[in-house]
Order: structure tokens, then sequence, then C-alpha cells
């Protein structure tokens, strides 16, 4: 059963690492949530490492990027994982063709470009290269082109074409949507999940997939470190978790506010049960905003 907590210090001294999910646990898409950031140097103060693990279409180079325009302090975290970096490995090793077309916006072109040190001798034998629809033999998808104005439905006659040419997509996100401050918004995944139902067939890598995790680890760089895994995404975060056997603290005022009561802060105990009765999932630990 869940047990609801009050704060990360009443269980840091449990573990070693966190996985923390970004968008909806340390900030909304415009600026960090001082509560979340707080707890996270605190955890490192006390000698735990934090690895950021997101969903994030885009390179690591690129996301520590949007953090620092952002404001986060640097001291909230030791290194950063993200969909994009396991994407680009499998992208790079053809894992939907060589010739390519692409659907998501201009802010994700680093993930054509900018390749970290352990991918720099695979993306320079690699002959990946960007085609227009019609001549493509896969699809990468980092997500909706404007994603402020644009919902599924405007990609649905592209979706159909691809699939009457039976072409993969490489999904480099698998979160459905986000909140960016008080608008929620698609993601990759939805253009996956709606490629999906009309049979095409779709490769994830980002939560709750292995090969993020694996990265996280390597890049974690402990022997056996004792991980918890942080997020407001039942089926990203909480279930990748579970997964990998790792324990889970579900942040309910994330995402999936809305299911645990008027107060977004402090979760109802019995919409939680409930909730995890529906989802099937029961994460190790809840609360309502990381603190």
């Amino acid at each position: 059963m869940t047990e609801i907590i009050r704060s990360l210090a009443q269980i840091a001294e449990r573990y070693d690492a966190l996985f923390c999910d970004l968008w909806g646990c340390l900030h909304n898409g415009v600026a960090p949530f001082p509560a979340a950031v707080s707890a996270l140097q605190s955890f490192r103060a006390g000698g735990g490492k934090v690895i950021l693990l997101t969903n994030a279409p885009r390179p690591k180079s690129s996301v520590i990027k949007q953090l620092e325009r952002m404001g986060l302090p640097r001291d909230t975290w030791d290194d950063v994982a993200t969909s994009g970096d396991a994407s680009q490995y499998a992208m790079l090793s053809g894992a939907v063709g060589q010739k390519v077309f692409h659907i998501g916006a201009v802010k994700d072109e680093p993930f054509f470009a900018d390749f970290g040190d352990d991918l720099a001798d695979l993306a320079a034998r690699s002959t990946t290269t960007r085609v227009p629809l019609d001549q493509a033999e896969g699809i990468i998808c980092t997500g909706l082109a404007d994603d402020v104005t644009e919902t599924p439905d405007d990609y649905r006659s592209t979706l159909l074409y691809a699939k009457a040419k039976d072409l993969p997509m490489l999904c480099a996100n698998p979160d459905i949507i986000v909140d960016m401050g008080e608008r929620r918004l698609y993601c990759a995944g939805a253009l996956a999940q709606a490629y999906e139902e009309m049979g095409g067939r779709v490769i994830y890598f980002g939560k709750p997939h292995p090969p993020v995790y694996d990265l996280a680890r390597a890049r974690l760089g402990l022997d056996d470190p004792r991980i918890l895994c942080v997020g407001d995404g039942a089926p990203t975060d909480v279930q990748g978790g579970i997964a990998e056997g790792l324990d889970t603290l579900f942040i309910t005022g994330g995402i999936a506010a809305a299911s645990f009561g008027p107060d977004a802060a402090n979760p109802d105990p019995a919409l939680l049960k409930a909730w995890s009765q529906e989802q099937q999932l029961s994460p190790t630990f809840a609360m309502g905003h990381l603190r």
C-alpha cells in the first residue's frame, strides 16, 4: 500500500540516489518550484546523488541550457539523462532506417546535430539523413511542430500516409501531455499513440522503457545503489520505476492532480487508494508536491 509522506527528508536516508522527473515535479515549463529545488539540494547535501531523468526529446546539453535559462540552481542535480539521448543512439544505429522524416518543432533540432561524447564516434560513422516523407524509410517523432496550437488531429493525414507506406516511428518522448504553466500541451507520445491506433509500428526510448534507465544508471556511476524514482506520470515515472524493480515516489499534485481532491498539496488517501486500484499501480510513496 502506498505511504503518503510530507517531505523527501522523511525517507532520504534510505536512498543513495534519485531518478527525478522534471516537468510537473521540479518545474512547470516556466519556472522551478522552490520547494522541490530545496528538497533536491538537501538530498545532495546529505550525500545523495540526483539524476534528472526526463522524457525530453532533446539531448542532455540542450536540456541543461533550458534549465539554466529557467534559473534552476546547478547544485540541484549531478547529471541528466534524457529520452533524446537514448533515442539518438537508436536513430544513429538505423533503428527506423537511414532515411528519416522528422515530425517535431524547431526547438528539437539539436536532436539531429548535438551528440554527446559517448555518441560522437557513432554519429561520425552514421549515414542517417533527413528526407521528405515520400522518400523516408522511417519517422523520428520528437513532438508536434507547434504544441501551443496543434493537436494530434492535425497530423492525421500525415500519419495515415506513413501507415500506408508501413513506416516505423521512433518516438523520442513517450509522454502524452504536459502542463506548461496553466496550459496543457500534447507531446510526441500522443502522436505515437494515434499512429499505433491506426496500426502503425512505434519504437519508444523514454520512460517507462528500459534503455533510458540503463543510461541513467551508467551516468550515476554507483555500484548497486539504492534508487528512488520520483515523478508525476503514472504510465511513465511510476510504471517505469516499478518495472525496473525500484522504489517510486508519486507526485500527485502534478499532471494527475485533479484525481486526488481539491487540495493539490495534500492528496486524499481514499482517492489515492481508488486510483491505485484503477491504475493497477502501487507507488511506494506519494506526496502532493516535491518538497
